[in-house]
């Protein structure tokens, strides 16, 4: 198909989300919802389909050489699917921001000033993978009153394909406009730098994927991004830390699931109590066959493979943890704050005032206590499904559920005061 056809293609997808968006705005909340679960029954219908689909999709991508993480989020099972659908009906039960004003105050001049949440219009979502972001995504968007325009990866384009006929039945047995969610089926190259274009077209653009995608759209968009770099999580174990609470969440945050980017990728042991914890949180680990690099001390006390700076550095994805033991609090902050990518930290301790100063020092979109790292997750959050969580400081920051996807204009309300 010529470049010329494709762009074609998107200015047809971009006027029905135009259209779309207009009779969005005005969707009283019980008709969204209505919407939602249709799609939610549609998929539960459809779910044998959308399992061979995914199996179409699992042989090509396993007769390629990718990273095993990447083929681990394509893959829906009937358990993520039962998933998928579970959160449709979780976003079915948040409260619809849409509308809704804060409260009002006085202007010097008498007028009544507040602030109305308000859909941001047609978001573009650019996604590689994990063929749920198709059904998350588009669900969020119809919540929040916007169009979305999806842009999922070749490698899941048989599922994408499924979950998105099955979100636009919902969408006409509602008698909501089907466009509200479109998917991008071409997989032209040339289609996503138009896309991130169209400025007139798409008011915001949402990338998930490697590090690599995310750097060139946010480097070469014309159109505002909320960026999610990557996930290099640390947990820190604090001196004054509980020894079974901390094996029991350093190995769980990094065996849960291994391609997630909510997974431990470097572990920091206060000196004080390393000896005591690394030895059980090793031997747990290995059960799990998880690779362990150490810091020079952290060899004295356990057997593992000797880490490099670039460890420190590295999002593995895979079964493979950095350990570094740190002298205390202050130097565990310090480690993270360099080399975090402001995605999810978690302190061990049954110290009140560490607990406190780590979550007031470290500059990341999620601070835990004595929890995994592996719960910064939207549903886990109770935003009820996220579109990605943002490593960005503006507009939204952490899991971006519904009010991550809205703006707010302001509502004055006067009784004819005129400005003199």
């Amino acid at each position: 198909m010529s470049t010329k056809t494709s762009i074609s293609e998107l200015d047809q997808i971009c006027k029905k989300a135009q259209a779309a968006k207009v009779e969005l705005r005005s969707i009283i909340k019980s008709k969204k919802n209505d919407a939602l679960k249709f799609s939610a029954d549609f998929l539960h219908k459809n779910k044998r389909k959308l399992m061979e689909a995914n199996s179409l999709d699992m042989d090509l991508a396993n007769k390629k050489d990718l990273q095993e993480s990447f083929v681990d989020r394509l893959e829906l099972n009937e358990k993520r699917i039962d998933s998928m659908i579970s959160g449709l009906d979780k976003i079915i039960n948040l409260d619809d921001p849409i509308g809704k004003t804060d409260r009002p105050h006085r202007s010097p001049s008498g007028f009544e000033v507040s602030k109305m949440r308000v859909p941001l219009g047609v978001i573009g979502i650019i996604y590689e993978s994990r063929p749920n972001v198709t059904a998350d995504a588009s669900a969020l968007c119809i919540k929040s009153g916007n169009a979305s325009i999806l842009r999922g990866g070749s490698e899941a384009s048989n599922s994408n394909s499924v979950i998105e006929e099955c979100m636009q039945q919902g969408l006409e047995k509602a008698s909501l406009p089907k466009h509200s969610v479109q998917l991008i089926k071409n997989q032209d190259r040339k289609l996503v730098s138009e896309m991130i274009s169209r400025v007139k077209d798409i008011d915001l653009l949402i990338p998930r994927g490697g590090k690599s995608l995310i750097k060139v759209i946010s480097e070469e968009a014309k159109i505002p991004v909320l960026k999610h770099y990557e996930g290099l999580c640390h947990v820190f174990i604090d001196q004054d830390a509980d020894l079974d609470k901390a094996v029991s969440i350093s190995v769980n945050a990094k065996t849960y699931r291994y391609g997630i980017c909510g997974t431990m990728e470097t572990l920091l042991a206060s000196k004080k109590i390393a000896s005591s914890v690394l030895p059980q949180i090793k031997s747990e680990l290995e059960k799990n066959g998880v690779e362990i690099r150490g810091c020079q001390e952290t060899l004295k006390i356990i057997d593992a493979k000797a880490a490099k700076e670039e460890d420190w550095l590295t999002e593995y994805l895979a079964p493979i943890l950095s350990i570094k033991i740190v002298e205390d609090l202050e130097s565990a902050i310090s480690h993270i704050n360099t080399y975090g990518s402001g995605h999810t930290d978690s302190i061990i301790s049954e110290n009140t005032s560490a607990v406190e100063k780590f979550f007031n020092e470290i500059d990341s979109s999620s601070v835990m206590h004595n929890l995994p790292t592996c719960y910064a997750d939207g549903f886990e959050y109770g935003l009820g499904a996220e579109v990605g969580i943002s490593t960005d400081k503006l507009h939204a920051r952490g899991p971006v559920g519904l009010e991550g996807l809205t703006s707010q204009k302001f509502v004055i309300k006067g009784q004819g005061q005129l400005r003199s």
